[in-house]
């Protein structure tokens, strides 16, 4: 399959982000309970750092994906999309037991803002957020810096006051998540997808040398025994495509070859998603969207590198 270039777009401001919300974790006990939980090593999160982590079933797939930074020595803050939240925290909340951890959703009090292009540089500037994932204390706010998307600085504002920036479109935030090649599990997603299928270990969102996790022995087995046949691939299609889609291919019609995990338009169009997908499929053939007579789907290329073994 030929590869295509997906467009880029201009982006500069400030977006309220009200498909995101924020779990917060505090108590002595909050590092290592959450070290127990997700994928990431937390016990070793600095506060001036972020990282991407993954909540896993016992089964290995995906509960949530998470953006996650320490805002104090014993709290933590942990960004997820909004509409997984309750139920997240409310299976987070049974494993507590006797730990000294306290969850809450910090939704309302800690706002989630998309902040991109020159103006918000500007403000990292000040705040001293220059490396990817770092994550910096601004008093009343936090600013954590995200992956560049074609030449575009990306920023995650936490705070209870809007950042003080021009506004942002929401589908040019949108779009830029999907560029990034940065995977978020939504509701119609979860529990769906190992952590490799959407490429979690290659953004740094599995930590392999730390403990025991729910789900750790199938997500190890899946990297170190050459199980993997999936993997997340940046498709362009005609047609505006959402999350939990199905996707199938023209040489095998009668089962889904894959899944739409998110998806972004542009007005009037392109679209654009990220898919997980059959490695095998990206051999040869055609992807559609909904069934084998749906919108083409056409694979473009990620801001970072597969695996050699990888299509």
């Amino acid at each position: 399959m030929a590869d295509i270039l997906i467009p880029t777009v201009d982006a500069d401001g400030a977006v309220s982000l009200p498909d995101w919300g924020a779990i917060h974790a505090e108590g002595p006990d909050a590092a290592s309970f959450l070290n127990g939980q997700l994928t990431q090593d937390m016990l070793h999160l600095d506060e001036g750092q972020a990282s991407f982590a993954g909540y896993c079933s016992p089964k290995g797939r995906l509960l949530a994906t998470f953006i996650a930074w320490r805002v104090s020595a014993d709290g933590f803050m942990l960004a997820c999309s909004a509409d997984l939240l309750p139920a997240t925290l409310k299976r987070l909340s049974m494993y507590v037991l006797r730990a000294k951890c306290k969850l809450r959703d910090a939704s309302a009090a800690w706002p989630l803002y998309g902040l991109a292009g020159p103006s918000a540089d500007a403000l990292a500037a000040s705040a001293a957020a220059a490396a990817d994932w770092s994550s910096t204390d601004l008093g009343n706010a936090r600013l954590t810096r995200l992956p560049t998307v074609d030449g575009i600085s990306r920023y995650l504002w936490a705070g209870p006051d809007a950042p003080p920036l021009p506004p942002l479109r929401a589908e040019a935030w949108r779009w830029l998540e999907v560029r990034s090649g940065v995977p978020r599990v939504m509701a119609a997603t979860a529990d769906q997808f190992v952590p490799q299928m959407l490429n979690l270990e290659l953004l740094g969102g599995v930590n392999f040398k730390k403990g025991c996790y729910p789900g750790q022995e199938v997500v190890a087995r899946s990297q170190y025994r050459g199980t993997l046949k999936r993997r997340t691939y940046l498709v362009g299609s005609d047609a505006a495509l959402f999350p939990g889609m199905e996707v199938f291919h023209n040489e095998d019609p009668g089962q889904p070859a894959g899944m739409v995990v998110l998806a972004a338009s542009l007005p009037g169009g392109p679209h654009a998603a990220l898919v997980e997908l059959k490695m095998a499929a990206m051999l040869s053939g055609t992807l559609h969207a909904g069934s084998v007579e749906g919108p083409c789907l056409t694979p473009a290329t990620l801001p970072y590198a597969l695996d050699a073994l990888d299509v």
